[in-house]
């Protein structure tokens, strides 16, 4: 029996990559999915998913290369360019962000789902989103909007394919160390050791990269459309 294929986008650092590797370490095989790679992987693809046509050619060459496809991981998403009050915040930014991180995951989504029907047989899809989903940042409303409605491309695709045995999840992410919190990483460990989250810590991806893992494994197939909190708490509403 051949193995399974998983597709990761934003895979070159960060939590992606840190979910790339773990489905790698599971002995999938693995497609590693960015707009640049500093280094060369063993199977990585140039894509820039705001593309119809890079979208189209990254499941080709997946096809091509394993003749199937069985978990697509939509991690690539980006921050403003510039952190803005949203009564500045300009409708390019608006746009970008909404392209990158709603349009791309959603006509992802879209493609691969259409070929885990053709394929036929039990498939996933893992939408990562943040907890900017539900929580207000009003020096990037753009982020946290483009967020929110990936929650509801999750829920979107996990009612529509659960007859096809396609389960979709979400997994909200909280404060990451990753290059997109770098520079707010003091303001953010001041919070945290002030009591933001019940765990005093920030997370890091492999944090994610474990719940991936467990989705992955079909440890929750039973449960398609759920979110998955991985915030060292922050959900939990205290007094």
């Amino acid at each position: 029996m051949s193995r399974e294929v998983a597709v990761v986008t934003g895979a070159s650092r960060g939590i992606g990559r840190s979910i790339a590797d773990n489905l790698k370490a599971l002995n999938m095989d693995v497609v590693y999915v960015d707009l640049s790679f500093k280094e060369p992987l063993e199977t990585s693809f140039i894509c820039d998913i705001t593309s119809a046509r890079d979208r189209e050619a990254l499941l080709d060459f997946t096809l091509s290369k394993y003749n199937r496809v069985d978990l697509l991981v939509n991690n690539a998403g980006i921050a403003p360019a510039k952190r803005m009050d949203i009564l500045e915040t300009t409708q390019e930014s608006f746009r970008r962000v909404m392209e990158v991180n709603l349009e791309g995951s959603f006509f992802m989504c879209r493609l691969f789902a259409n070929h885990m029907i053709k394929q036929g047989h039990t498939s996933r899809i893992i939408n990562i989103s943040s907890i900017s989903a539900y929580t207000s940042s009003v020096l990037r409303g753009e982020y946290c909007i483009s967020k929110a409605g990936i929650s509801m491309v999750t829920k979107l695709f996990a009612d529509r394919l659960a007859e096809y045995g396609i389960g979709v999840f979400e997994i909200r992410p909280g404060i990451i160390m990753t290059d997109m919190t770098a520079q707010v990483k003091d303001k953010y460990e001041k919070l945290i050791s002030e009591g933001l989250t019940p765990i005093k810590r920030m997370g890091i991806p492999q944090d994610v990269a474990n719940v991936a893992v467990a989705i992955a494994q079909g440890n929750f197939d039973f449960c398609t459309g759920q979110v998955f909190d991985c915030d060292g708490g922050f959900h939990i509403r205290r007094l």
